[in-house]
């Protein structure tokens, strides 16, 4: 078993997010023992310990971080099912500092008019910046004429 730590922050959040607990406990004995015992016996508990929870943990961090993979492609999945099934109630706004908003119930786009991006937000949540691809553009295309 290789231990390799080079993981983004996103992953690590998610990792403390899920053992949070059980961390927490671990370290409250460790802190313990190492007030305790003063031989090399504590020394022997501590690598045992940290042991457990490196084992116990279930999960590798190669796991965690493609469940994150799934669950962001399955939201940008929903948002493009939103921007089909919304395109009639879309309203097209254009800004005063020359950026356009494409808003529906669920879902707001923000760019920069022959960008080729918009800034995705699906329930008031930011998905980031994406390419204007073909659905994006008919959504576009839809709030204008609904205006």
């Amino acid at each position: 078993m290789s231990l390799d730590f080079n993981y983004d922050m996103d992953t690590w959040i998610q990792f403390f997010k899920d053992k949070w607990l059980f961390l927490v406990v671990a370290l409250i004995v460790l802190f313990i023992v190492l007030r305790i015992v003063k031989t090399v016996v504590k020394w022997l508990i501590v690598v045992a310990i940290l042991a457990v929870v490196v084992i116990y943990s279930g999960y590798s961090l190669d796991d965690i971080k493609s469940i994150g993979t799934k669950v962001a492609d399955s939201v940008k999945q929903e948002a493009i099912t939103a921007m089909a099934g919304e395109a009639a109630e879309a309203t097209f706004t254009t800004n005063s500092d020359g950026t356009f908003t494409v808003k529906t119930k669920n879902l707001e786009l923000t760019g920069t008019p022959g960008d080729g991006e918009v800034q995705v937000k699906f329930h008031d949540t930011s998905l980031g910046k994406w390419k204007i691809d073909d659905t994006i553009q008919s959504l576009i295309t839809q709030a204008k004429k609904n205006v």
